[in-house]
């Protein structure tokens, strides 16, 4: 009899442990619902969301020459500015952490390295949607999609580096400045229709002598940047709490490593 229990007892450990890891990552998101630093900011992009939807497909005009399609636009130019954010916090972040050499500085840039690649990564695949209709092609060396694409290579070098430098404080101080050395590309990418003859452009909203665009879509397009700066700001506060997470799980690994545990 003491056999079948024995049997019976370690048969249901994995529905133990399974039900513990649930219960476990349902208090984490209720945890994460009731953080204000969370909750704040998604109700506030929910938002905007729904106010820069109806104002990019029902109040702004649609663009004399190129029609609906101009309506990419808002996204496209949006996550570029958000990209440029995000790769300035990695910057600042990287010298605050070489300074001062706090993990939490390390912890705000890697999350924002993460977020910067996701959304430089939109921004091209918006750019072609784009530029198919328009230019008749999905991609050209132009110089403005070439610098972007460098500032994307970059930044995806970033995050292989700290995946693969397996000590948590080394890894940091590389990655910080190649944090540091990639931001000198973004204003480049910025800069590339003034300085070269380019496909794109030059600026239509911020410029001196003010935006060609008509109000409509200028505030279409403020209210566009204003939602996905709210979820900029959300998703940090998830991938910083996370990250500092994944540094406490690889010291104790390192701990249990070094005593031969």
């Amino acid at each position: 009899m003491n056999v079948y229990r024995s049997v019976e007892t370690t048969a249901a450990l994995p529905e133990v442990g399974q039900r513990e890891r649930e219960s476990s990552s349902h208090q984490d998101r209720g945890a994460l619902l009731a953080d204000p630093w969370f909750r704040v900011p998604f109700a506030l992009t929910v938002v905007a969301m729904v106010a820069a939807l109806y104002a990019i497909f029902v109040y702004a005009p649609p663009e004399r020459v190129m029609g609906d399609v101009q309506r990419i636009m808002y996204v496209h130019v949006s996550l570029a500015w958000l990209s440029y954010l995000a790769f300035f916090v990695v910057f600042v972040c990287s010298v605050a952490y070489l300074w001062r050499r706090d993990e939490r500085w390390d912890a705000a840039a890697r999350a924002s390295a993460e977020i910067g690649v996701v959304l430089t990564t939109l921004f091209i695949i918006s750019g072609s949607l784009w530029g198919r209709p328009v230019w008749g092609t999905w991609w050209t060396w132009d110089p403005r999609l070439t610098t972007t694409a460098i500032l994307w290579f970059i930044y995806v070098a970033y995050l292989m580096l700290r995946a693969y430098v397996p000590e948590v404080p080394r890894a940091a101080r590389y990655a910080a400045v190649l944090g540091i050395v990639g931001f000198v590309d973004v204003p480049i990418v910025h800069m590339s229709v003034t300085w070269w003859r380019a496909l794109h452009p030059e600026p239509t909203v911020v410029r001196p002598e003010g935006p060609l665009m008509p109000s409509e879509m200028v505030v279409a397009l403020v209210l566009a940047s204003v939602a996905f700066g709210l979820l900029y700001v959300t998703l940090m506060v998830v991938r910083v709490r996370l990250e500092r997470l994944k540094d406490e799980v690889r010291y104790l690994q390192q701990e249990l490593s070094l005593r031969g545990e």
